[in-house]
Protein backbone atom coordinates (compact mmCIF):
# COMPACT_ATOMS: atom_id res chain seq x y z
CA UNK A 1 0.00 0.00 0.00
CA UNK A 2 1.20 3.63 -1.11
CA UNK A 3 0.31 5.34 2.07
CA UNK A 4 1.82 8.53 0.42
CA UNK A 5 -0.40 8.32 -2.41
CA UNK A 6 -3.08 8.00 -0.14
CA UNK A 7 -2.96 10.78 2.15
CA UNK A 8 -2.12 13.04 -0.96
CA UNK A 9 -5.31 12.19 -3.04
CA UNK A 10 -7.59 12.82 0.44
CA UNK A 11 -5.22 16.58 0.59
CA UNK A 12 -6.00 16.82 -2.87
CA UNK A 13 -9.76 16.82 -2.74
CA UNK A 14 -9.87 19.03 -0.14
CA UNK A 15 -7.50 21.71 -1.88
CA UNK A 16 -9.84 21.27 -5.24
CA UNK A 17 -12.85 21.44 -3.38
CA UNK A 18 -11.64 24.93 -1.32
CA UNK A 19 -11.62 23.24 2.04
CA UNK A 20 -7.72 22.69 2.13
CA UNK A 21 -7.20 23.88 6.41
CA UNK A 22 -4.08 26.50 6.26
CA UNK A 23 -2.51 27.92 9.34
CA UNK A 24 -1.50 32.31 9.56
CA UNK A 25 2.04 32.49 11.50
CA UNK A 26 0.42 35.07 14.11
CA UNK A 27 2.19 36.37 16.93
CA UNK A 28 0.19 38.13 19.35
CA UNK A 29 1.80 41.65 20.93
CA UNK A 30 1.10 41.70 24.69
CA UNK A 31 -0.57 45.50 25.11
CA UNK A 32 -1.58 45.91 21.47
CA UNK A 33 -4.37 42.96 20.96
CA UNK A 34 -6.16 43.16 18.76
CA UNK A 35 -2.90 43.70 16.89
CA UNK A 36 -0.46 40.70 15.68
CA UNK A 37 2.71 40.05 13.94
CA UNK A 38 2.32 38.32 11.24
CA UNK A 39 5.42 36.37 10.44
CA UNK A 40 4.45 35.12 6.59
CA UNK A 41 4.34 38.23 5.37
CA UNK A 42 6.70 40.29 7.86
CA UNK A 43 4.26 42.93 8.83
CA UNK A 44 1.57 43.80 11.90
CA UNK A 45 -2.05 42.92 11.07
CA UNK A 46 -4.95 43.69 12.99
CA UNK A 47 -7.00 40.64 14.25
CA UNK A 48 -10.47 40.67 13.41
CA UNK A 49 -11.59 36.47 14.26
CA UNK A 50 -10.21 35.90 17.88
CA UNK A 51 -12.65 34.15 19.86
CA UNK A 52 -10.29 36.18 23.07
CA UNK A 53 -13.39 38.01 22.93
CA UNK A 54 -12.47 40.56 25.68
CA UNK A 55 -8.57 40.62 25.22
CA UNK A 56 -8.28 38.76 28.69
CA UNK A 57 -5.25 36.24 26.91
CA UNK A 58 -2.88 39.96 26.94
CA UNK A 59 -4.36 40.92 30.23
CA UNK A 60 -1.57 41.68 33.38
CA UNK A 61 -3.86 39.99 35.79
CA UNK A 62 -3.31 36.68 33.87
CA UNK A 63 -0.05 36.95 33.18
CA UNK A 64 1.00 37.61 37.05
CA UNK A 65 -1.30 35.13 38.11
CA UNK A 66 0.21 32.60 35.45
CA UNK A 67 4.06 33.78 36.20
CA UNK A 68 3.47 33.93 40.11
CA UNK A 69 2.37 30.18 40.18
CA UNK A 70 5.20 28.80 37.91
CA UNK A 71 7.71 30.46 40.12
CA UNK A 72 6.19 28.97 43.32
CA UNK A 73 5.31 25.52 42.16
CA UNK A 74 6.35 24.48 38.93
CA UNK A 75 5.18 23.86 35.39
CA UNK A 76 3.63 20.93 34.83
CA UNK A 77 0.33 19.11 36.69
CA UNK A 78 2.44 15.96 36.91
CA UNK A 79 0.05 12.94 35.96
CA UNK A 80 -3.90 12.18 36.68
CA UNK A 81 -5.59 13.63 39.24
CA UNK A 82 -6.04 10.66 41.13
CA UNK A 83 -2.30 9.49 41.01
CA UNK A 84 -0.85 12.95 40.90
CA UNK A 85 -2.93 14.78 43.53
CA UNK A 86 -5.09 17.53 42.56
CA UNK A 87 -2.81 20.73 42.40
CA UNK A 88 -4.77 23.67 44.53
CA UNK A 89 -5.01 26.21 42.05
CA UNK A 90 -7.20 23.76 40.03
CA UNK A 91 -8.84 23.32 43.69
CA UNK A 92 -9.57 27.63 43.86
CA UNK A 93 -10.77 27.25 40.08
CA UNK A 94 -13.45 24.95 40.17
CA UNK A 95 -14.88 27.18 43.46
CA UNK A 96 -14.65 30.27 41.61
CA UNK A 97 -16.58 28.55 38.54
CA UNK A 98 -19.22 26.80 40.53
CA UNK A 99 -20.31 30.36 42.23
CA UNK A 100 -19.70 32.21 38.37
CA UNK A 101 -22.54 29.98 37.65
CA UNK A 102 -24.56 29.78 41.45
CA UNK A 103 -24.16 25.94 41.25
CA UNK A 104 -23.17 23.54 44.02
CA UNK A 105 -20.01 22.51 42.30
CA UNK A 106 -17.94 22.33 38.80
CA UNK A 107 -15.35 20.49 37.39
CA UNK A 108 -12.54 21.35 35.32
CA UNK A 109 -11.19 19.61 31.74
CA UNK A 110 -8.17 19.80 29.69
CA UNK A 111 -10.54 21.29 26.59
CA UNK A 112 -13.91 22.34 26.18
CA UNK A 113 -14.03 19.66 23.35
CA UNK A 114 -13.03 16.59 26.00
CA UNK A 115 -15.35 18.20 27.91
CA UNK A 116 -18.44 18.12 25.78
CA UNK A 117 -17.38 14.69 24.40
CA UNK A 118 -16.43 13.17 28.17
CA UNK A 119 -19.40 14.46 29.90
CA UNK A 120 -22.53 13.81 27.48
CA UNK A 121 -20.85 10.10 26.68
CA UNK A 122 -20.69 9.11 30.07
CA UNK A 123 -24.09 10.14 30.84
CA UNK A 124 -25.70 8.43 27.76
CA UNK A 125 -23.88 5.31 29.72
CA UNK A 126 -26.62 5.80 32.51
CA UNK A 127 -29.30 2.94 32.00
CA UNK A 128 -32.53 3.14 29.50
CA UNK A 129 -30.74 7.20 28.94
CA UNK A 130 -32.02 8.53 25.99
CA UNK A 131 -30.40 11.93 24.75
CA UNK A 132 -32.17 14.80 22.52
CA UNK A 133 -29.54 16.61 20.85
CA UNK A 134 -29.71 19.87 18.51
CA UNK A 135 -29.42 19.93 14.84
CA UNK A 136 -26.49 22.34 14.72
CA UNK A 137 -25.00 21.22 18.56
CA UNK A 138 -21.09 21.47 18.37
CA UNK A 139 -18.90 18.20 17.15
CA UNK A 140 -17.84 17.74 20.13
CA UNK A 141 -21.17 17.68 21.78
CA UNK A 142 -22.07 15.29 18.58
CA UNK A 143 -19.26 13.41 19.11
CA UNK A 144 -20.20 12.96 22.97
CA UNK A 145 -23.61 12.07 22.01
CA UNK A 146 -22.26 9.28 19.42
CA UNK A 147 -20.50 7.66 21.75
CA UNK A 148 -22.95 7.83 24.87
CA UNK A 149 -24.28 4.86 22.57
CA UNK A 150 -27.81 5.52 24.07
CA UNK A 151 -31.05 6.04 22.03
CA UNK A 152 -30.62 9.58 20.60
CA UNK A 153 -32.53 11.58 19.03
CA UNK A 154 -31.99 14.78 16.63
CA UNK A 155 -33.68 18.06 17.27
CA UNK A 156 -34.45 20.61 14.41
CA UNK A 157 -32.94 23.19 15.70
CA UNK A 158 -34.11 25.73 17.96
CA UNK A 159 -37.89 24.03 17.14
CA UNK A 160 -39.17 23.69 20.67
CA UNK A 161 -42.55 21.48 19.04
CA UNK A 162 -40.08 19.46 17.40
CA UNK A 163 -38.26 18.68 20.73
CA UNK A 164 -41.70 18.04 22.67
CA UNK A 165 -42.84 15.85 19.92
CA UNK A 166 -39.63 13.68 20.51
CA UNK A 167 -39.81 14.19 24.69
CA UNK A 168 -43.82 12.68 24.01
CA UNK A 169 -42.76 9.77 22.07
CA UNK A 170 -40.41 8.79 24.78
CA UNK A 171 -41.28 6.79 28.56
CA UNK A 172 -41.58 9.38 30.82
CA UNK A 173 -40.16 7.26 33.08
CA UNK A 174 -36.84 7.18 31.26
CA UNK A 175 -33.84 9.33 31.99
CA UNK A 176 -33.38 12.22 29.64
CA UNK A 177 -30.75 14.64 28.87
CA UNK A 178 -31.40 17.44 26.17
CA UNK A 179 -28.67 19.06 24.89
CA UNK A 180 -28.11 22.77 23.47
CA UNK A 181 -26.21 25.53 23.18
CA UNK A 182 -26.78 29.37 24.29
CA UNK A 183 -24.88 30.99 21.37
CA UNK A 184 -24.32 29.25 18.15
CA UNK A 185 -20.94 30.48 17.25
CA UNK A 186 -21.40 29.67 13.81
CA UNK A 187 -24.81 32.08 13.06
CA UNK A 188 -24.47 33.80 16.21
CA UNK A 189 -28.08 32.86 16.95
CA UNK A 190 -29.43 31.86 20.40
CA UNK A 191 -30.79 28.78 22.00
CA UNK A 192 -34.62 28.98 23.50
CA UNK A 193 -33.26 28.40 27.23
CA UNK A 194 -36.40 28.59 28.74
CA UNK A 195 -38.83 26.85 26.52
CA UNK A 196 -36.41 23.91 26.56
CA UNK A 197 -36.11 24.05 30.41
CA UNK A 198 -40.18 24.31 30.52
CA UNK A 199 -40.44 21.10 28.56
CA UNK A 200 -37.47 19.21 30.73
CA UNK A 201 -39.18 19.66 33.42
CA UNK A 202 -42.73 18.31 32.09
CA UNK A 203 -41.02 15.62 30.46
CA UNK A 204 -38.72 14.57 33.58
CA UNK A 205 -35.36 15.36 31.55
CA UNK A 206 -32.11 16.94 32.37
CA UNK A 207 -30.98 20.24 30.37
CA UNK A 208 -27.05 20.58 29.17
CA UNK A 209 -26.40 23.58 28.21
CA UNK A 210 -23.09 24.55 26.10
CA UNK A 211 -22.21 28.14 27.18
CA UNK A 212 -18.41 28.05 25.57
CA UNK A 213 -19.45 31.14 23.36
CA UNK A 214 -21.37 32.99 26.13
CA UNK A 215 -19.38 32.92 29.10
CA UNK A 216 -17.86 36.25 30.26
CA UNK A 217 -19.90 38.08 27.82
CA UNK A 218 -23.47 37.79 28.93
CA UNK A 219 -25.36 38.38 32.45
CA UNK A 220 -24.29 40.62 35.54
CA UNK A 221 -21.17 38.42 36.13
CA UNK A 222 -20.70 37.06 32.80
CA UNK A 223 -22.31 33.44 33.62
CA UNK A 224 -23.51 33.49 30.38
CA UNK A 225 -27.16 33.94 28.25
CA UNK A 226 -28.83 31.52 30.79
CA UNK A 227 -27.28 34.21 33.68
CA UNK A 228 -28.59 37.31 31.13
CA UNK A 229 -32.02 35.53 31.19
CA UNK A 230 -32.31 34.44 34.55
CA UNK A 231 -32.16 30.93 34.04
CA UNK A 232 -29.04 29.47 35.69
CA UNK A 233 -31.24 27.47 38.21
CA UNK A 234 -33.48 26.60 35.70
CA UNK A 235 -30.31 24.23 33.77
CA UNK A 236 -28.79 21.50 35.17
CA UNK A 237 -25.55 21.00 33.66
CA UNK A 238 -23.77 24.22 32.40
CA UNK A 239 -20.47 23.66 30.27
CA UNK A 240 -18.25 26.28 29.40
CA UNK A 241 -14.45 26.84 28.53
CA UNK A 242 -11.85 28.93 29.95
CA UNK A 243 -10.33 29.31 26.06
CA UNK A 244 -12.12 32.13 24.95
CA UNK A 245 -13.88 35.05 26.93
CA UNK A 246 -11.45 33.78 29.71
CA UNK A 247 -8.62 33.94 27.40
CA UNK A 248 -6.76 31.23 28.90
CA UNK A 249 -7.59 27.11 27.66
CA UNK A 250 -9.40 24.71 29.23
CA UNK A 251 -13.68 23.55 29.64
CA UNK A 252 -15.63 22.68 32.81
CA UNK A 253 -19.32 22.09 33.23
CA UNK A 254 -21.10 23.38 36.83
CA UNK A 255 -23.82 21.61 38.00
CA UNK A 256 -24.97 19.70 41.15
CA UNK A 257 -22.65 17.94 43.45
CA UNK A 258 -23.67 14.31 42.52
CA UNK A 259 -23.54 14.89 39.50
CA UNK A 260 -20.27 16.36 39.42
CA UNK A 261 -18.80 13.73 41.36
CA UNK A 262 -20.63 10.89 38.95
CA UNK A 263 -18.61 12.29 36.23
CA UNK A 264 -15.38 12.64 38.27
CA UNK A 265 -15.54 8.96 38.81
CA UNK A 266 -16.36 7.63 35.83
CA UNK A 267 -15.70 9.93 32.74
CA UNK A 268 -12.58 8.56 30.81
CA UNK A 269 -12.09 11.91 29.37
CA UNK A 270 -11.48 12.96 32.53
CA UNK A 271 -9.99 10.67 34.64
CA UNK A 272 -7.21 9.27 32.29
CA UNK A 273 -6.44 12.27 31.53
CA UNK A 274 -3.17 14.79 32.82
CA UNK A 275 -4.61 17.50 34.60
CA UNK A 276 -4.58 21.54 33.66
CA UNK A 277 -1.49 22.90 34.86
CA UNK A 278 -1.60 24.71 38.05
CA UNK A 279 -0.34 27.61 36.80
CA UNK A 280 -3.18 27.60 33.87
CA UNK A 281 -5.41 26.82 36.67
CA UNK A 282 -4.26 30.73 38.58
CA UNK A 283 -4.26 32.40 35.51
CA UNK A 284 -7.92 31.09 34.41
CA UNK A 285 -9.12 31.83 37.78
CA UNK A 286 -7.89 35.45 38.19
CA UNK A 287 -8.85 35.87 34.70
CA UNK A 288 -13.24 34.77 35.62
CA UNK A 289 -12.64 36.70 39.49
CA UNK A 290 -11.70 40.08 36.70
CA UNK A 291 -14.04 39.00 33.78
CA UNK A 292 -17.14 38.75 36.82
CA UNK A 293 -16.38 42.85 37.97
CA UNK A 294 -15.48 44.24 34.56
CA UNK A 295 -19.01 45.29 33.21
CA UNK A 296 -17.78 48.11 31.32
CA UNK A 297 -15.51 45.56 28.94
CA UNK A 298 -18.96 43.99 28.11
CA UNK A 299 -20.60 47.03 27.55
CA UNK A 300 -17.67 48.58 25.15
CA UNK A 301 -17.66 44.70 23.23
CA UNK A 302 -21.57 44.89 22.44
CA UNK A 303 -21.23 48.22 21.50
CA UNK A 304 -18.53 47.69 19.17
CA UNK A 305 -20.38 44.40 17.73
CA UNK A 306 -23.71 46.98 17.17
CA UNK A 307 -21.38 49.51 15.31
CA UNK A 308 -19.61 46.93 13.33
CA UNK A 309 -23.17 45.31 12.28
CA UNK A 310 -24.54 48.63 11.57
CA UNK A 311 -21.80 49.96 9.71
CA UNK A 312 -21.70 46.59 7.22
CA UNK A 313 -25.20 46.44 6.61
CA UNK A 314 -25.17 50.15 5.63
CA UNK A 315 -22.30 49.46 3.16
CA UNK A 316 -24.51 46.93 1.76
CA UNK A 317 -22.44 43.55 2.65
CA UNK A 318 -24.37 40.37 3.37
CA UNK A 319 -24.37 40.19 7.19
CA UNK A 320 -26.42 37.53 8.48
CA UNK A 321 -28.63 38.66 11.23
CA UNK A 322 -28.38 37.13 14.94
CA UNK A 323 -28.68 38.53 18.21
CA UNK A 324 -25.15 37.83 19.47
CA UNK A 325 -22.28 39.08 19.04
CA UNK A 326 -20.91 36.84 16.26
CA UNK A 327 -20.94 38.96 12.67
CA UNK A 328 -21.38 36.88 9.62
CA UNK A 329 -20.67 38.17 6.79
CA UNK A 330 -21.73 35.62 4.13
CA UNK A 331 -19.77 34.64 0.89
CA UNK A 332 -21.16 31.19 0.04
CA UNK A 333 -18.81 29.38 -2.12
CA UNK A 334 -15.66 27.85 -0.80
CA UNK A 335 -13.07 29.32 -3.04
CA UNK A 336 -14.18 32.66 -2.70
CA UNK A 337 -14.20 32.71 0.64
CA UNK A 338 -10.77 31.85 0.82
CA UNK A 339 -9.85 34.57 -1.59
CA UNK A 340 -11.65 37.21 0.22
CA UNK A 341 -9.86 36.20 3.25
CA UNK A 342 -6.69 36.18 1.29
CA UNK A 343 -6.75 39.56 -0.29
CA UNK A 344 -7.91 41.02 3.40
CA UNK A 345 -4.93 39.82 4.68
CA UNK A 346 -2.40 40.52 1.76
CA UNK A 347 -3.61 43.63 1.00
CA UNK A 348 -5.37 45.36 3.86
CA UNK A 349 -3.71 43.82 6.80
CA UNK A 350 -6.81 42.32 8.67
CA UNK A 351 -7.35 38.71 9.51
CA UNK A 352 -10.84 37.41 9.29
CA UNK A 353 -10.47 33.76 8.71
CA UNK A 354 -13.18 31.75 5.97
CA UNK A 355 -15.01 29.21 7.21
CA UNK A 356 -15.60 26.88 4.59
CA UNK A 357 -17.00 23.08 5.60
CA UNK A 358 -17.65 20.85 7.56
CA UNK A 359 -17.49 23.77 9.86
CA UNK A 360 -20.63 25.29 8.31
CA UNK A 361 -23.00 23.56 5.42
CA UNK A 362 -21.96 23.82 1.69
CA UNK A 363 -23.01 26.91 0.28
CA UNK A 364 -22.87 28.68 3.72
CA UNK A 365 -19.51 29.60 3.97
CA UNK A 366 -18.57 33.54 5.44
CA UNK A 367 -16.16 35.30 7.31
CA UNK A 368 -16.89 35.48 10.85
CA UNK A 369 -16.22 38.63 12.44
CA UNK A 370 -15.73 38.62 16.14
CA UNK A 371 -15.17 42.29 17.32
CA UNK A 372 -13.98 42.95 21.08
CA UNK A 373 -13.82 45.55 23.41
CA UNK A 374 -10.34 46.52 22.35
CA UNK A 375 -10.89 47.36 18.68
CA UNK A 376 -11.16 50.61 17.98
CA UNK A 377 -13.34 53.03 16.12
CA UNK A 378 -10.64 54.03 13.47
CA UNK A 379 -10.04 50.18 13.11
CA UNK A 380 -13.73 49.54 12.80
CA UNK A 381 -13.58 52.28 9.71
CA UNK A 382 -10.43 50.32 8.07
CA UNK A 383 -12.74 46.71 8.30
CA UNK A 384 -15.77 48.06 6.53
CA UNK A 385 -13.99 50.11 4.13
CA UNK A 386 -11.29 47.22 3.30
CA UNK A 387 -14.18 44.44 3.03
CA UNK A 388 -15.79 46.81 0.34
CA UNK A 389 -12.68 46.88 -1.18
CA UNK A 390 -12.52 42.94 -1.46
CA UNK A 391 -16.50 42.57 -1.96
CA UNK A 392 -15.83 44.99 -5.31
CA UNK A 393 -12.55 43.31 -6.14
CA UNK A 394 -13.72 39.84 -6.61
CA UNK A 395 -17.11 40.53 -8.05
CA UNK A 396 -19.20 38.83 -4.83
CA UNK A 397 -22.80 39.13 -4.19
CA UNK A 398 -24.09 41.73 -2.11
CA UNK A 399 -27.42 40.42 -1.46
CA UNK A 400 -29.18 41.40 1.82
CA UNK A 401 -29.17 38.57 4.09
CA UNK A 402 -32.74 38.09 5.99
CA UNK A 403 -33.00 34.53 7.02
CA UNK A 404 -30.45 32.44 8.83
CA UNK A 405 -28.44 29.91 6.58
CA UNK A 406 -29.67 26.22 6.24
CA UNK A 407 -28.65 23.96 9.12
CA UNK A 408 -27.31 21.24 7.85
CA UNK A 409 -29.44 17.97 7.85
CA UNK A 410 -30.40 15.65 10.67
CA UNK A 411 -28.13 12.83 9.17
CA UNK A 412 -25.20 14.78 9.40
CA UNK A 413 -25.23 15.22 13.26
CA UNK A 414 -26.76 11.59 14.32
Amino acid sequence: MDYDTLFSERIGRLKEAGNYREFTDLERRAGRYPRAMNHSIGREITLWCSNDYLGMGQHPVVAEAICETVNQIGSGAGGTRNIAGTSHPLVLLELELANLHQKEAALVFTSGYVTNSTVLSTLGTLPDMVLFSDALNHASMIEGVRFGKCERHIVRHNDAEHLEELLASVDIKRPKLIAFESVYSMDGDIGPIKEFCELAKRYNALTYLDEVHAVGLYGESGGGVAEREGLSDQVDIIQGTLGKAFGVVGGYIAANAKLIDFIRCYGNGFIFTTAMPPATAAGAAASVRHVKKDIQSRIRLHRNVNVVKSRLTAAGLPVLPNPSHIVPVMVGDANRCREASNLLLEKHDIFVQHINHPTVPFGTERLRITPTPLHTDEMIDHLVESLQNVFDELGLAREPVTQPAEPMPASVNS
